[in-house]
């Protein structure tokens, strides 16, 4: 990163400053991200020239989530064209930052593409790096849509799943408009449950062992006006004993042929106590997280993560003294697994809401069919 710049975080609305931007400052163009790492405590923003940069801004979670990741993958294809770096080599780093996320491979190979095709047909490497950007710009600006369709889609589901109104909505990680060009997926339903006067109460999960649940969806939940009530992961089943729950919200990072869900770690078991207890368990992402090439579950990369992370916690601006930065909570060589998600299979599953509708029950049949139709939706 090149640069940071510290923002006020007062009076400010979680679009106020977008998760991701492109700015082109006299000394070159450049990537913005709001480093996520940092929230809620500050809102400080990570600048990035090349594509190095934007790799690690991945890996750190500075710049998350499954369909801001497309996003950022696609733009940092345009960065290292424009920049004149090597964008073949730029590509192949950054598709690879993070296995299991099928959205980042999807946006760098739709930037590549373009540059390809442009290169060949010009021959001029300045026509090319535009046409990397314009189709950056495209996917931004489809995602924003999507995530508008994806709302009023789940809104319209869960309105007649649970007729008597008053949504009780349990949600695992952060959906909202920090990893999306718009207000999100999972999140976004429940905000617009929300401004529709319906949504009764929104459960946020802590989501262990970095806490997305409870740094940033509470952050844009509270930013939102919204009902909300933190618990830890360990106490959504009593919750669902209780009768607290009337449905599961949650994304996707990657969605199998046969309907496979890949979500933050924590999802699966949700989805255990959802069938349990009689309560919708849906699923809302993008058309583009459905991934054909991946037939099953099983066949889904699933990213481990570092044993640190379980090991210490770490928050903004607290003095830390652990090997990977935070305050160590566990024994000096505690091994830890910490797989980045889960899978849950497509049985668990009650809908799978995109922006083309959604899909009930989930079957490879039904999802071949919705993404047949959105390509065909996308062409005409």
């Amino acid at each position: 990163m090149a640069d940071e710049d510290a923002h006020n975080g007062e009076d400010k609305r979680p679009t106020d400053i977008p998760a991701l931007r492109w700015e082109e400052p006299p000394e070159g163009p450049v990537l913005v991200l709001l480093d996520q790492t940092r929230l809620p405590a500050e809102e400080v923003e990570l600048v990035c020239t090349d594509a190095s940069a934007l790799v690690e801004a991945i890996r750190s979670l500075a710049v998350r989530g499954a369909p801001l990741l497309g996003i950022a993958g696609a733009y940092g294809v345009a960065l290292a064209a424009v920049r004149g770096f090597e964008v073949a080599e730029a590509a192949d780093a950054l598709a690879g930052a993070r296995p299991t996320a099928v959205n980042l491979a999807v946006g760098v190979r739709r930037a590549r593409a373009a540059h390809q095709e442009a290169l060949a047909r010009t021959g001029d490497p300045r026509q090319a790096a535009a046409a990397a950007l314009a189709a950056a710009r495209a996917l931004h600006r489809e995602d924003a849509e999507a995530s508008a369709r994806m709302a009023a889609h789940g809104l319209a589901l869960l309105d007649e799943l649970l007729p008597a109104g008053g949504h009780r909505v349990l949600t695992h990680c952060n959906t909202g408009s920090l990893v999306s060009g718009g207000e999100g997926t999972a999140f976004a339903v429940a905000l617009a449950a929300h401004r529709a006067g319906r949504l009764r109460r929104l459960w946020v999960d802590e989501t262990r062992p970095l806490l997305q649940g409870a740094r940033l969806t509470a952050y844009e939940a509270a930013r939102n006006d919204m009902p909300y009530t933190l618990l830890t992961d360990n106490a959504a089943g009593s919750l669902f004993a209780a009768g607290e729950v009337d449905a599961v919200l949650i994304g996707a990072d990657r969605i199998a042929a046969d309907g496979s869900v890949a979500n933050k770690v924590g999802s699966y078991p949700l989805a255990v106590l959802a069938r349990y207890h009689h309560v919708p368990f849906i699923v809302v992402a993008p058309v583009t997280t459905v991934d054909g090439g991946t037939p099953d579950g099983a066949s889904i990369e699933v990213e481990q993560r570092p044993g640190y992370e379980v090991t210490e916690v770490t928050a903004p601006q607290v003095p830390v003294t652990g090997a990977g930065g935070g305050i160590p909570v566990a024994p000096l060589g505690t091994q830890a697994y910490n797989p980045a998600f889960d899978v849950t299979p497509p049985e668990l599953v009650t809908a799978i809401v995109t922006e083309e509708g959604a899909v009930s029950p989930v079957t490879t049949e039904a999802l071949a069919e919705l993404c047949a139709r959105s390509r065909q939706v996308t062409i005409s």
